[in-house]
């Protein structure tokens, strides 16, 4: 049965919580001011389509803004991209994070009106869930661009940050959020500029999200990130309506989102695009819709939206772009690193490449310990069937370097004649013997791999002759290598924390080798699933667990 306020999930055999080694982590929550309304569909709906919308804007309009540098005053920037491993070459990975919230990039109410027409609430309504998680690769060699869609209830371990410090797991989406309350609650005695308190709180949520995703997708390089706010989709469906879509089948959903649409192609306006992409019921069983289903929607929206703003000439016609980026300035934010000129010139492949947008597959539909609907997902699946869909023909992965995975493949240095030993004091079944494994693909002799009390930091210790190879693993795992008496000589010890879930070196070692350590070939993982389209009609149409695939070289036809 599902919970007040969603819909019913496709019915799965249960799932036994107890087998999910990791806790399930929820903050605090902040007091109400008034009884709360149910997340509006349209609301998270809506997010993802002004996401990609937003990018395709700062995309589409470089050359015009070579004349209209004004135009890019008062977009956010924010501090919170780290360190963390970045794309080789000229490729670009780009996350796009849509939150629940109700107010805008400076932490200020919407209008009324905007309330009003998405049946959202007000601004006490919501939250800083990333309802939409879009990483967008950009290859740099001009060939098609990539969209990978994570679901956003897939239970995955959640960075340490959003887990009071520990380790926990939960909903991808629940990382922003839960960094950004903890860090509210923390600062609130002491930073007294409500500004600064809001903007420091998100920039906890930011990289506790980006570092989550990263760590989920098995060390993937972020380059950069465009968050978004607030719902205009309807503003911006109104700027460019009509758009065209097609669908498979008749289908109506009056009761809950209004949908009421025919088989084939046709043209909506701005409030009937808010019921294409709202619709997940049907009153015919045999259509089965579902969130995944969703999703495809609105993948299908982008799409549609993406050709109406070229054939439209709205990229070309100053009044309908200065509305545009006047809607899109008040709802993002992005990385200081990305300049919008330049990448809005390297990034014109997205318009004339065409772009493949893919949905990432899970495995079953249960629930956490508190009871709350989760997407059950196989980890070494999704870091597989990623590092395939990120791969490019003008890729580093060509010439012998590392991919645009992160994934460190080259030998460490220093490291032959040095045995390894690995101690587990994380809470992450198997990860000593796997990050054994990948250390000895990378030149160390293979030593012991044993289950340590837990402990929150991970540390390198060595003894005599080896300090050369400490320090080196030392510098890719951003850890400090320690001479030790107690360990022998020529011999490194790494002593796994509860940080390295959050780590992307180790995971992305670890995730470099399989799940069954005995493997004789411990450099695969498991071969991900072949995608299917997700324009296929009738009983081909994919099911709600597929790798899913979409074109945008035409209006894509959905259920």
């Amino acid at each position: 049965m599902a919970r007040a306020g969603e819909y019913p999930r496709r019915q799965t055999d249960p799932v036994d919580p107890a087998t999910v080694p990791i806790r399930p982590y929820t903050a605090p929550r902040r007091p109400r001011r008034r009884p709360r309304r149910r997340t509006s569909p349209a609301l998270i709906a809506g997010r993802s389509v002004v996401a990609l919308a937003a990018v395709l804007v700062l995309v589409g309009t470089g050359a015009v803004w070579r004349g209209y540098h004004a135009a890019l005053d008062g977009v956010t920037t924010s501090q919170a991209l780290d360190d963390g491993p970045k794309s080789a070459g000229a490729d670009q990975n780009i996350l796009v994070m849509g939150l629940d919230s109700r107010l805008d990039e400076h932490g200020n109410p919407l209008p009324q009106d905007m309330y009003d027409a998405l049946h959202a609430g007000d601004d006490s309504e919501g939250g800083y869930n990333s309802n939409v998680l879009i990483l967008m690769h950009i290859p740099g060699d001009g060939s098609k661009s990539t969209a990978i869609s994570i679901p956003r209830d897939d239970y995955v371990p959640l960075d340490p940050a959003a887990c009071g410090g520990s380790t926990c797991k939960g909903k991808v989406k629940q990382a922003y959020g839960l960094a950004y309350q903890a860090t509210k609650d923390k600062l609130t005695s002491t930073v007294k500029d409500p500004i600064e308190l809001e903007q420091r709180s998100r920039d906890a949520g930011r990289k506790a999200e980006i570092a989550t995703v990263r760590t989920f997708l098995g060390g993937v390089p972020i380059d950069h990130f465009v968050e978004v706010t607030l719902v205009a989709f309807f503003q911006i469906a109104q700027a460019v309506q009509p758009i065209t879509v097609c669908l498979n089948e008749n289908t109506s959903d009056k009761f809950f989102s209004g949908a009421d649409f025919h088989k084939g192609e046709q043209q909506i306006d701005a409030e009937q695009a808010m019921a294409f992409v709202r619709q997940r019921r049907d009153p015919d069983p045999n259509l089965n819709f579902t969130d995944m289903d969703r999703t495809r929607r609105q993948q299908a929206f982008i799409v549609s939206l993406a050709k109406q703003l070229q054939d439209s000439g709205t990229l070309t016609n100053l009044g309908k772009l200065r509305s545009l980026l006047d809607i899109a300035k008040q709802n993002i934010a992005i990385d200081s690193g990305l300049d919008p000129m330049q990448f809005a010139q390297r990034a014109s492949t997205m318009m004339s490449g065409g772009m493949s947008l893919f949905t990432l597959p899970v495995v079953d539909f249960g629930q956490d310990d508190l009871g709350e609907d989760v997407n059950i997902v196989d980890i070494p699946t999704i870091r597989a069937t990623v590092r395939e869909l990120l791969s490019s023909p003008g890729s580093a992965s060509s010439s012998g370097t590392p991919t645009s995975t992160g994934v460190v493949t080259v030998p460490i240095q220093a490291a032959s004649g040095v045995t390894v030993n690995v101690v587990n004091g994380s809470d992450e079944t198997g990860l000593a013997r796997k990050l054994e494994l990948a250390l000895v693909n990378r030149g160390f002799t293979a030593g012991d791999a044993i289950s340590g009390s837990s402990r929150n930091t991970t540390t390198i210790t060595y003894g005599t002759g080896a300090d050369a190879a400490a320090s080196a693993l030392a510098d890719q795992f951003g850890a400090t290598a320690t001479k030790s008496s107690a360990v022998d000589s020529h011999t490194v010890t790494v002593t796994i924390g509860a940080d390295a879930v959050g780590n992307a070196t180790i995971t992305a070692m670890a995730a470099s080798v399989p799940d069954d350590p005995t493997s004789a070939t411990p450099t695969t993982t498991t071969p991900p699933p072949a995608p299917v389209s997700a324009t296929a009609t009738g009983a081909n149409s994919p099911a709600p667990t597929d790798l899913s695939s979409m074109e945008s070289s035409k209006v894509p036809c959905v259920k």
